[in-house]
């Protein structure tokens, strides 16, 4: 997204401020602001600790991000664990 043809401005709703990025290619609302209004603390976090959703967010980041940084992805990467495997070990 380029930084000056996109505006960022938030919605109140039920008295949670959600941040919501305006841009031509589209906009896009903050997940992180939604969960975190319902205890989203815990989910947010068990969400990322998901190797898919962390690959999921890599490739969408180096499509719509120009300034990704792929060196701190990598080390993200590596350190997200499988559901998987935390539900077997759980067992």
């Amino acid at each position: 997204m380029n930084r000056r043809t996109t505006k960022t401005s938030t919605l109140d709703i039920q008295g949670t401020s959600v941040a919501v990025v305006n841009s031509p290619q589209g906009d896009y609302i903050s997940l992180t602001d939604m969960l975190r209004a319902k205890d989203g603390e815990f989910f947010i976090s068990d969400w990322l600790r998901n190797r898919n959703t962390v690959e999921f967010l890599g490739i969408w980041e180096s499509i719509y991000n120009p300034a990704f940084n792929y060196g701190e992805f990598a080390t993200i990467k590596s350190q997200a664990v499988h559901t998987m495997f935390t539900k077997r070990l759980a067992s």
